[in-house]
């Protein structure tokens, strides 16, 4: 995959426009001004976490004794059931927090959350464990998140509740594709490690 092909994917992985009401709803008894501010603060602490695991999940992943196949076919199950959570959702709980949200839920899991992280794992293989291409990829992606979030107000309005709904639903397809490539391509690794081709070699075959 191209480059612009994982930034993308990450994008709908993010899932900026499906997290607008959230994020409004969340922030609704703030001034612009402020949940701009916090917006802004929450989607840094995701870009963090983000790159912490690209450049140390695989450490991570040893320490705690867990394959790249493993999470490859973890992830993609992960994103699976967030696309259709995307595609069939649930009914609009209303939440009401009166402390300013800090770190959950905006910036984890609804931003770094265990698909998000999970992927970027994944692309860091396809990006040839390259981890500074994978952060371009992950700013890539991350940028255009960031702008959304910060107008959600305002998209909110323009798009109303059956638009976003729409573009949610939409993202969850996609995602639901990626999700299936993810786990079929763990899979068959896993098979690949768990039974090797026989090599036969060109005397066995004169036999």
């Amino acid at each position: 995959m191209s480059v612009f092909a994982l930034a993308l994917s990450l994008f709908f992985v993010f899932n900026s426009l499906g997290n607008v009401p959230v994020f409004v709803g969340l922030l609704s008894k703030f001034d612009v001004k402020k949940q701009r501010r916090i917006i802004f603060r929450e989607l840094l602490i995701a870009l963090f976490i983000l790159l912490l695991f690209n450049f140390f999940g695989n450490e991570i992943l040893t320490m705690i004794g867990i394959s790249q196949t493993t999470i490859g076919i973890a992830g993609g199950t992960l994103l699976f059931i967030i696309a259709l959570g995307m595609i069939f959702p649930h009914a609009d709980k209303s939440e009401t927090e009166r402390s300013e949200p800090m770190i959950v839920p905006l910036a984890i899991p609804l931003v770094a959350g265990p698909g998000s992280i999970s992927t970027v794992m994944v692309y860091a293989e396809h990006a040839g464990n390259n981890h500074w291409l994978m952060t371009a990829i992950i700013l890539i992606a991350w940028i255009p998140t960031l702008l959304i979030l910060l107008a959600s107000s305002h998209i909110k309005h323009v798009l109303g509740k059956r638009g976003l709904l729409a573009c949610q639903k939409l993202g969850g397809m996609l995602i639901s594709l990626i999700a299936v490539q993810m786990i079929c391509s763990g899979t068959m690794a896993l098979l690949h490690e768990a039974f090797p081709p026989q090599t036969v070699n060109a005397s066995e075959r004169a036999k």
